[in-house]
């Protein structure tokens, strides 16, 4: 949620302390930038793509600085029911610095969660958009489905990036993708040159919605991509 790091049900846990505290140094961003929700799995599976989203983040921030900033929250789930949510903020060695402070713990899905956060903080302040990278989905799918419908009422589009080889969660994952608006793109944790345009088109889209996307997708493959994901072209 929007202030300092905490559990989302608002239960504090010792073990997340050092986030929480970096959470707390981190000052929040200056002025009306754009609000981006970054959401990921870290279940015990995604040690490789959570050092690979922390190495590759800085792309969101740099696709937007010359368009006025942007403004990131992290959202990371882990353990038996461990979902935390950072203060928003504004340039990438934050991001790092909140990312770093997590490590992998093995666990199931809580991706109903994330949606719900994500449509109660789009209640309450203005979000451009979420971004979703994980490889698993082990919740009901309607359910999922069901909280995504809400977000595509609410404008939330949902960018939902899948790793891996299981058909079935890159299913739901591109259902969550169509269902709020947004769109769906698979990526490989060993192929960094991937995730990172998916991820700059997703700032693009936050900073400056369609009309900003279909401007960079003239030059960018990954915008296309997102772009044809939203707009069915």
């Amino acid at each position: 949620m929007g202030g300092s790091g905490r559990d989302l049900d608002g239960a504090r846990s010792a073990a997340v302390d050092t986030f929480l505290e970096t959470a707390r140094q981190v000052a929040a961003p200056a002025g009306d930038a754009p609000r981006l929700v970054f959401a990921l799995d870290a279940t015990m599976s995604r040690q490789p793509t959570w050092d690979l989203a922390c190495a590759v983040q800085a792309g969101m921030f740099e696709a937007t600085a010359r368009l006025g900033g942007l403004a990131v929250q992290l959202v990371y789930f882990r353990g038996l029911s461990e979902c935390r949510a950072s203060r928003f903020v504004a340039d990438a060695r934050a991001l790092t610095g909140l990312m770093q402070g997590v490590t992998c713990q093995g666990g199931h899905t809580q991706i109903g969660r994330v949606l719900r956060h994500a449509r109660n903080l789009a209640g309450r302040e203005p979000v451009k958009a979420l971004v979703l990278v994980g490889d698993a989905v082990e919740e009901a799918p309607d359910d999922l489905c069901a909280v995504a419908g809400e977000l595509g009422l609410l404008g939330l589009p949902a960018f939902c990036f899948h790793e891996g080889p299981d058909p079935d969660a890159a299913a739901v994952f591109a259902e969550i993708a169509r269902l709020s608006g947004g769109a769906f793109a698979r990526f490989d944790a060993g192929a960094p040159d991937v995730l990172a345009p998916l991820l700059r088109a997703a700032a693009i889209f936050a900073t400056r919605g369609l009309d900003g996307l279909r401007l960079a997708a003239q030059e960018d493959a990954a915008a296309r991509r997102l772009l044809a994901g939203m707009t069915g072209g």
